[in-house]
């Protein structure tokens, strides 16, 4: 599929969205849904960039500055603007375009646009209703299509080779930034970037949200390795726990708590489940295990573009899960100035269950 026919069957798509939400505008600031939408990547500075969406007509208010590296990415129109005249005329001609000049009109805006373009937006409409963008682009993106799938399951086979090669890397004295330097160097090798990696030694790796340091491997060390590339746009995310050493039956005891309800969460994880639901599974695990006031977090994330999308996996999140999202089971137990164990995987929703990007164990352990 040519990025312009991807482009053309997702505005159908949003359109057909727009039909069943009443929804009149869709109005996108640079940001993922925009990328996803149209495969433009604007540079995000304070000059006004919009895709705006109706029935009849989507085109972009677009800095001139920036129209010719825009225009390399999408077909779609662009309503110019320069500096020394200002945005206004051309988000008039565009809202004209639209057919969205009439009163109360209803437009998503996009949650991660900044204030000063939504208000801009807004100010030049008749009063109009607002909204976000989740029951019109963010229901369209929680549906992974078969090119997603396969962006997303290479990055995660990638992954699978960092990950491997992070924890052989594992010996007395390395550093937690040495084993991210290891992670980094796989990822480059195979044509990725790194997106983001925790590498955590024993106590450290009671800090769900880690920043590697210097600290050095010692014998009988707890490690807690969380990463992730970015391959042709999409990301993966992967935590992995192991015992450098002989584990210690606490650990052991942890560890098998996790697992199970890693288990749990994969069991109760089927479309047309609550994704609150889905979190107790992981957490009544944990829960019995005794360690209910050591999971610290939600039981997951949604993934796309995004490392972190809808559907959010948590005990608040009504959402109904449905076939094609791709969403974390990532649950965890963190004894503080000890050790944590948390173990991830990304999965996507069929008919029958989720099934999982990584092709590597979640038992990591290693002996020096």
């Amino acid at each position: 599929m040519t990025a312009t026919s991807r482009t053309n069957s997702r505005l159908s798509d949003l359109r057909a969205r727009m039909v069943e939400t009443s929804t009149d505008l869709v109005a996108l600031g640079p940001s993922s849904h925009m990328a996803w939408l149209s495969g433009v990547h604007p540079h995000g500075d304070e000059r006004p960039v919009l895709l705006l969406v109706s029935q009849d007509y989507a085109g972009f208010l677009m800095p001139a500055l920036n129209g010719a590296a825009a225009r390399q990415s999408t077909d779609l129109p662009f309503h110019a603007w320069r500096d020394d005249d200002g945005p206004t005329g051309a988000l008039n001609e565009l809202l004209a375009a639209c057919k969205a000049t009439g009163p109360r009109l209803k437009v998503a805006l996009d949650e991660t646009m900044r204030t000063d373009f939504a208000l801009r937006l807004l100010d030049a409409m008749d009063a109009p209703s607002r909204c976000f963008t989740e029951d019109t682009v963010g229901v369209l993106r929680a549906s992974k299509d078969a090119a997603e799938f396969d962006a997303i399951k290479a990055a995660h086979l990638l992954n699978d080779l960092a990950m491997t090669a992070a924890f052989d890397a594992l010996t007395i004295g390395v550093t937690e930034r040495e084993i991210q330097a290891v992670i980094a160097a796989s990822y480059k090798a195979h044509g990725a970037d790194l997106e983001f990696c925790s590498v955590c030694f024993g106590a450290s790796g009671a800090f769900p949200h880690h920043y590697s340091s210097n600290a050095k491997l010692t014998p009988d060390t707890a490690v807690l390795i969380d990463t992730g590339c970015r391959l042709n746009g999409y990301p993966s995310d992967m935590t992995r726990c192991g015992f450098f050493g002989t584990p210690t039956e606490r650990y052991k005891n942890v560890f098998d708590t996790v697992e199970r309800a890693v288990q749990a969460a994969l069991a109760a994880a089927k479309p047309g489940v609550k994704a609150c639901d889905v979190d107790k599974a992981a957490r009544d695990v944990i829960a019995a295990a005794g360690y209910g006031d050591k999971f610290l977090h939600r039981t997951g994330h949604g993934l796309g573009i995004d490392i972190h999308e809808p559907p959010y996996i948590a005990g608040n999140s009504t959402a109904v899960l449905a076939k094609g999202n791709v969403f974390s089971i990532e649950p965890g137990i963190y004894i503080s100035g000890n050790f944590g164990v948390r173990l991830e995987e990304i999965v996507i929703l069929d008919d029958s269950g989720p099934e999982i990007f990584s092709e590597m164990p979640r038992d990591m352990i290693r002996r020096p």
